[in-house]
């Protein structure tokens, strides 16, 4: 597996992905089905704070539905 260097003429902070682009990201890495290219490419233009609170979010609705999935099936 190779290391991929984000941009360093841009802070982390500061780059600009959008919301639907960090969807997609989030949910092919729950998945576990990623590319390394996409991968590259979101490391450079993706926000890590937007991963980490998508990613949450994406966790607490799939513990949520599996909650109430057992609770429709019991």
């Amino acid at each position: 597996m190779t290391s991929v260097e984000p941009s360093a003429k841009v802070p982390a902070t500061q780059r600009k992905g959008s919301l639907l682009r960090t969807v997609r990201a989030v949910a092919w890495s729950l998945i576990g089905l990623r590319k390394g290219a996409e991968y590259a490419q979101d490391v450079e233009k993706l926000n890590p704070i937007h991963i980490i609170v998508v990613g949450l979010v994406a966790v607490f609705t799939l513990v949520l539905a599996l909650i109430a999935l057992v609770n429709w099936i019991v």
